[in-house]
């Protein structure tokens, strides 16, 4: 187009000095007057020719994405390429705004086909979207449903658990858990909000009222086992004492016997023993009384506590490191921790089967808390075993674990004593270089409520 416009312009020139020479105009002002008169003329009519095809361009872009665009044909040829620009540009627009919307249809299918209720907030809190688990959940109206889009989250639910959720994930931009008892009555959910990245939050409510009950059928079946089975392992263990010890003319095969069955009861007893205090720990029947108590005192009462093994193993058990800071937890439960992980460094904490156990026990004050270690120099813990180490029932060595009496529920009671005190327990460990169980707990000044 600009070169036919510049041959335009040419023409009209030449034109018009032709005009001038015909007309025998005198002065150089009226020849120029008229050759700037026809030039003028040439640019207002280019100017005018192309606003048509400029105007089914803009029409044309101003529809992309709302409706399907066709580019007139243009009346000049230098607009084709933008022509087929602009439908180009049109039909891949339209394109990603199908699959986009089938993309939409697809998530809202699975969203709505989860078993977990599953709402959406804006940064205000207001509800932009849910999924029809999260409409049954809470009930409406016959004619409607009570989630309405656009309405505060807080006029819907009203339990403060999944309020307190969705607020940390909207304030604080960070995933929050909780645990909810009062959405629904005699209904338990598992409450996790996330902060989305363009603002706002979904949470997300998982029933958990039938696993609450299955686990609680679970515990009180081996709570009652546990204690059924503790009267006659108490008799068979006393009736195997008592010929063991006062019966002299037993056979020396009939002897080694009875000193099996009751190595083998022993071992059954302190299995339902710990049976039965694992299901009152994770049923919250057992019940804690956490105060101030300095943590130098806790490890010298486990120490001594733990007197009698020691003279019996002819182990090593040593006091390191020590601080009178004190925490905030109860003290039975904590020496029942310390007792546990040292019986264990005695048991499990032998360099060679000839050598005796070295443990040291120490505490010291930490920016988190205070930090109780429990440190053996035995043959050590595998890595791939160092994280199922505190599940319930695991053994690293089976067979050298039930030659030592274990029951595999130790760790996993200290495990979940500690972490109900607010605490942490992890362990760290190199093969050949022995073990070291490490705790955590509050202190007092931070613990105390």
């Amino acid at each position: 187009m600009t070169r036919r416009l510049f041959f335009s312009f040419f023409l009209c020139i030449t034109v018009a000095l032709a005009f001038v020479a015909l007309l025998g105009l005198d002065g150089w002002l009226v020849k120029m007057l008229v050759v700037l008169g026809c030039g003028v003329f040439v640019a207002v009519l280019a100017s005018r020719l192309p606003q048509r095809d400029l105007a089914n361009f803009e029409t044309a872009a101003a529809a992309i994405g709302t409706s399907p665009v066709v580019v007139p044909t243009p009346r000049f040829s230098d607009f084709e390429g933008l022509a087929q620009a602009i439908s180009h540009s049109s039909n891949h627009v339209e394109q990603m705004l199908t699959n986009a919307a089938e993309s939409r249809r697809e998530l809202e299918a699975m969203i709505d086909s989860m078993q977990d209720a599953v709402v959406a907030v804006d940064v205000a809190g207001r509800i932009q979207w849910t999924n029809q688990r999260m409409q049954k959940l809470i009930p409406g109206t016959p004619f409607s449903s009570s989630v309405r889009i656009g309405h505060a989250l807080v006029q819907t639910i009203r339990d403060p658990e999944v309020l307190e959720c969705v607020r940390l994930a909207l304030e604080q931009r960070v995933v929050s858990e909780r645990r909810s008892t009062s959405l629904l009555p005699g209904r338990i959910f598992e409450v996790a909000a996330s902060p989305m990245p363009g603002g706002g939050a979904v949470a997300v409510l998982h029933d958990i009222t039938r696993i609450e009950q299955m686990e609680r059928t679970q515990r009180e079946f081996v709570a009652n086992v546990s204690h059924e089975l503790r009267t006659p392992l108490t008799s068979i263990t006393g009736y195997v004492e008592t010929l063991l010890d006062h019966e002299d003319s037993l056979s020396p095969q009939a002897r080694e016997f009875l000193s099996t069955i009751h190595k083998n009861a022993t071992r059954m007893n302190r299995l339902t023993e710990d049976l039965l205090v694992m299901a009152r720990v994770e049923s919250s029947e057992q019940e804690l009384h956490p105060a101030a108590v300095r943590a130098d005192m806790l490890v010298r009462d486990a120490v001594q506590a733990m007197s009698g093994m020691v003279q019996d193993e002819e182990a090593v058990l040593r006091i390191g490191e020590a601080t009178d800071c004190e925490v905030y937890a109860d003290q039975d439960a904590v020496v029942q921790v310390l007792s546990n992980l040292i019986e264990n460094a005695i048991k499990y904490g032998k360099p060679r089967p000839e050598e005796p156990s070295r443990v040291l026990v120490s505490v010291k004050a930490e920016i988190e808390g205070v930090e109780f270690r429990v440190q053996d120099f035995g043959q050590g813990i595998a890595s791939e075993h160092q994280s199922r180490i505190f599940e319930r029932f695991y053994r690293v060595d089976k067979a050298r674990s039930r030659e030592s009496g274990g029951t595999g529920l130790g760790l996993a009671i200290a495990r979940h004593v500690v972490e109900t005190q607010g605490g942490t327990i992890r362990v760290e460990s190199e093969l050949g270089t022995g073990s070291t169980f490490i705790f955590t707990l509050p202190r007092a000044s931070s613990g105390a409520i």
